[in-house]
């Protein structure tokens, strides 16, 4: 009996594929290496307070969005591998900084900068699109995703235990939070040398097919320039969100972001969409006018329909497991430890149900449909866990919650089976555009989960699923090619050569 191939290390590609989620695994540990420290910074620092901490828990995401866009283009020009060991190196350093920062702007600062590293999801969609062909690349890429967003979880059961027990209990340090944020960091800057010279871009011989410059993306059609312009606007207006709710919080009785402040980012978030149309308009329009090739055309309608799911699935995975916890123990009247086990149930399974996704949309040749099941599965499970009440009984609230988070999960891995179809040498902009939307989802539903009930609140997920479910109904295209043996074409590979 042959070696099953997830383990057979005598390939590279299997090796890749395990040395990238690893470096994602690692960017999502130093990521949110915050919220399972957070009760024993507040007890051990004297200064801070939790209000300090809810504004950190906000910048620790407001660049994410961005940034996975800035990466994505990153990636087509430079290749992942560089792109992902220069993450992992540079991020260690605002890591280094929130260690020991003893101010609130040293926090602050740090923890803005540090939310760039949830980029890192998108570069490994474009690495593992590299070593795998497009009929095994949903399980591939689920594997991926899965096991490297266990990374948070993993943060949340070692660190307390390396803050408290072993630099506080063993070694007699004072604030060993600082030092396990300080190991935490030394992990990633390990790492990210330990990478670069771990992978390579491509199999050998196979040259990298990317692009020529770091610029907005390039569309096939009139249609398609204006459906782009009007999908990055949620981009910037859902950083624009982000500064609204930093202004409602107040600090020592004065508000965080004053009128002027906020107004003043409002004006330069409107500045820089302003810049990007007009960018997007002068690398596009010459191109269109000049007429596109046709090898190089794409839908973006497909990558459209991919920002929706990714809203609806991810974007809701983000807010459910900010709100969960507190959702069982208020519910049920649970203690927070029994309510927190139960609630990370949601977040576990996908280390099963991603690369299930995956697995699903490789082998029923039909990667549409599969991706319509999961949205309409993530639309009845977000109906039925909101009419969860006290009067069920726990078992059966908990069994809803994990089948609605396996169609979440796997939902994700339905989504990273297409991505790298839609058109290769862009897929780490599509990836990053689609990477962008799950964390402006979250954005929004937390928003809105802050105006509403828990019961309103999973009824709205469950419309938001059914909307991404119309829309990949009408919009989204079977690629071409989806399962096919080879990763490129002779005609890709032709011009890639020649592109070199």
């Amino acid at each position: 009996m042959g070696r099953p191939e997830l383990i057979d290390f005598r390939q590279e590609r299997i090796r890749v594929l395990h040395y990238t989620w690893i470096a994602f695994f690692i960017s999502f540990y130093i990521w949110f290496n915050m919220a399972p420290l957070a009760t024993t910074m507040l007890r051990e620092v004297g200064w801070l307070t939790e209000e300090h901490l809810k504004v950190l828990a906000i910048v620790n995401v407001a660049l994410t969005i961005p940034a996975r866009i800035v990466v994505g283009a990153l990636i087509d020009k430079y290749g992942p591998r560089v792109v992902f060991s220069g993450l992992l190196l540079t991020m260690s350093i605002p890591t280094f900084f929130f260690a020991f920062g003893d101010s609130l702007a040293q926090l602050l600062v740090s923890r803005l900068v540090l939310s760039t590293i949830g980029a890192s999801f998108v570069i490994g969609i474009r690495m593992v699109a590299q070593w795998f062909p497009p009929k095994m690349i949903g399980r591939a890429e689920g594997f991926y995703a899965g096991w490297g967003n266990f990374g948070s979880a993993w943060a949340a059961m070692t660190l307390p235990w390396i803050a408290i027990t072993v630099f506080e209990d063993w070694f007699g340090f004072a604030e060993g939070w600082r030092w396990a944020i300080f190991v935490n960091g030394l992990v990633g800057l390990v790492y990210g040398v330990m990478y670069y010279f771990l992978v390579r871009d491509t199999p050998e011989g196979v040259p990298f097919v990317g692009v020529k410059k770091t610029q907005p993306m390039l569309v096939s059609s009139s249609r398609d320039l204006v459906q782009y312009l009007l999908w990055s606007f949620p981009i910037f207006g859902a950083l624009g969100l982000l500064a609204w709710r930093i202004s409602r919080i107040e600090i020592d009785g004065d508000v965080l972001l004053e009128g002027w402040g906020l107004w003043l980012t409002y004006g330069v978030l409107l500045v820089a969409y302003g810049a990007h149309v007009l960018k997007s308009l002068q690398v596009n329009v010459p191109r269109l006018r000049a007429g596109v090739p046709e090898s190089e055309r794409y839908s973006f309608s497909n990558v459209a329909a991919l920002n929706t799911t990714y809203v609806a699935n991810f974007g809701a995975e983000l807010a459910v497991v900010s709100m969960l916890p507190a959702f069982f123990e208020a519910t049920f009247s649970l203690g927070a430890e029994a309510a927190g086990l139960i609630a990370s149930s949601f977040a576990v399974v996908n280390l099963f149900a991603r690369p299930l996704g995956g697995l699903i949309s490789d082998n029923l040749k039909n990667r549409k449909r599969v991706m319509l099941g999961y949205m309409f599965g993530i639309a009845l499970g977000f109906v039925g866990m909101a009419l969860i009440n006290s009067a069920w009984p726990i078992v059966i609230a908990v069994f809803i919650t994990v089948l609605c988070s396996i169609f979440v999960q796997g939902a994700e891995g339905a989504t990273f089976a297409i991505i790298p179809l839609i058109h290769k040498p862009m897929t780490g902009q599509i990836a990053g555009m689609a990477g962008a939307f799950g964390n402006v989802g979250a954005v929004v539903y937390l928003v809105i989960f802050s105006l509403v009930d828990a019961s309103t609140f999973f009824f709205i997920l469950a419309a938001g699923a059914f909307v991404s479910f119309l829309y990949v109904l009408a919009f989204l295209k079977e690629p071409e090619g989806a399962f096919a043996d080879e990763m490129y074409t002779a005609e890709q590979l032709s011009r890639a050569s020649e592109a070199e």
